[in-house]
């Protein structure tokens, strides 16, 4: 499966690209294929589940009616119109891991930036339900915590895929002190993003302590994630964390910024070698709090 969310922009963009190429305006090309100009414009800004046969009316009225063009735009289109596991899943779980779901499929490389949260492909199901029963900000009448964990489980089985991503994260000290769940849940989540992170070797954590030096004083605002894909004419997206929302861009000057930045975090962070060591020790730390019943 891939992510439908790129297919369409992809599909966008080759559309937008063939209507200028042939010097037509969005009225001109929607009256040349027989289609309301709304489908049109829909299509190319990405807002529509594609149909195969408007999409080939379009491309006959550009005279790409058969060769490599033709089979390449007609296989986006139907990759793009295809419906993933996470859309009959999006309001028990949440339409924000609806959205991450999609951008994770068919991925190559997953770049992360975690400020305050351990990350969700990381998650144990305890730190999941937990953090589900906590954070209200992506609820619907329809949302149910225990589908939300089922579909952060079938996130991280999709991670260690054969074919799947490589995985890279860069996680801020604040996470791994400032506990988002009870110390019990805590100590065996951070044993655990310790221990994959030792024997997966697709699996690449970072710290990066409180006081890092970060290049050019680059202090991030929230957390990010980068995605690219195997097709080198999909866009590079960037999904920035927000407290109620996720901003997704692909504007390549947008995009080359969480480019430079995430490339600073890394470089201003622990080596995977001394994170492991760092969330190994805070994990003991972590247990001692939990039975002693002292408070974090």
């Amino acid at each position: 499966m891939i992510s439908t969310y790129v297919r369409r922009l992809r599909l966008a963009a080759e559309l937008t690209a063939l209507r200028q190429q042939s010097k037509l305006s969005s009225d001109q090309l929607a009256r040349a294929a027989g289609l309301p100009r709304t489908t049109v414009s829909r299509l190319e800004n990405a807002r529509m589940r594609p149909d195969p046969d408007d999409v080939m009316r379009i491309l006959q009225a550009l005279d790409v009616v058969d060769g490599d063009r033709w089979l390449q735009i007609t296989t986006i289109a139907r990759e793009a119109g295809e419906r993933g596991w996470w859309e009959s899943w999006a309001n028990e779980m949440g339409t924000r891991q609806a959205l991450y779901a999609n951008l994770e499929a068919g991925a190559a490389s997953i770049r992360e930036y975690q400020m305050t949260f351990l990350p969700g492909l990381l998650q144990t199901s305890a730190f999941s339900e937990q953090r589900a029963q906590i954070d209200k900000a992506d609820w619907s009448s329809r949302f149910d915590p225990a589908r939300a964990v089922e579909a952060r489980e079938r996130r991280q089985r999709m991670l260690h895929r054969p074919g799947g991503p490589d995985y890279e994260v860069v996680i801020d000290q604040l996470a791994i002190r400032r506990p988002a769940v009870t110390l019990e849940v805590l100590h065996l989540q951070l044993g655990h993003i310790a221990d994959l992170a030792t024997r997966d070797r697709k699996v690449v954590v970072r710290v990066l302590p409180i006081d890092a030096r970060i290049a050019g004083l680059s202090v991030p605002r929230s957390g990010f994630s980068l995605y690219t894909y195997p097709d080198p004419g999909d866009p590079v997206v960037v999904a920035v964390d927000t407290v109620t929302d996720d901003l997704v861009l692909t504007d390549p000057d947008a995009v080359g910024h969480y480019l430079e930045l995430y490339a600073r975090l890394n470089d201003a962070a622990l080596t995977p070698t001394a994170s492991v060591r760092l969330l190994k020790d805070t994990a003991g730390k972590t247990g001692k709090l939990t039975s002693t019943g002292t408070a974090a």
